[in-house]
């Protein structure tokens, strides 16, 4: 066992000890939140535990990686955002990601409900939106809003969003904005 295992064994030998609670049970506790939210889960469990950010971060991580077997197994991540309805936005989330393969390489983290895309930091976030939209995400900010590029609050994951209901729409212009963004993360 490597030294990081043996910290990690000990600081979950320690939660238990200090919650009385064991990691399977700390696990149920979270699932039955319905919370999907990495900071609102911690949150719960330095509130209704009292545990401090460190083991409630590390409590949620292992529950996160537990409940995510698709990115264990190799299964395609893609598969689990889109069913049902937005099924038929994944040509779309397709079509974007070739294009931007073409500049150059960067990392793909598929999260939750989207797909973060990272070079040195997150540049883009790509996946289903509302009202059966694709929404891509931009991390940029030296653009100018337009109606289609949308300025989001400050304080987000995006400075920018646009919303894609075919593959027509993956243009010029909007590679364009795509293209400023991958540039910016380095």
């Amino acid at each position: 066992m490597t030294k990081p295992d043996q910290a990690q064994q000990t600081q979950l030998a320690n939660i238990q000890q200090r919650t009385g609670k064991t990691l399977a049970q700390l696990h149920t506790v979270l699932a039955n939140s319905k919370l999907d939210k990495h900071g609102a889960m911690v949150a719960l469990l330095k509130t209704e535990l009292g545990m401090g950010h460190g083991d409630a971060n590390l409590v949620v991580h292992l529950f996160r990686q537990q409940a995510a077997p698709a990115a264990a197994t190799g299964a395609d991540p893609l598969d689990a955002i889109y069913t049902g309805r937005k099924a038929g936005l994944r040509a779309i989330h397709e079509l974007v990601l070739a294009r931007v393969q073409e500049f150059g390489p960067f990392e793909r983290a598929p999260k939750k409900a989207y797909v973060s895309l990272r070079r040195k930091k997150q540049f883009a976030m790509v996946g289903p939106g509302t009202k059966g939209r694709l929404q891509v995400g931009l991390s940029v900010r030296d653009l100018e809003p337009t109606d289609r590029l949308q300025a989001q609050p400050a304080g987000g994951m995006c400075q920018f969003v646009v919303h894609l209901t075919s593959a027509k729409e993956v243009d010029a212009e909007l590679l364009g904005w795509i293209r400023r963004a991958f540039d910016a993360a380095g």
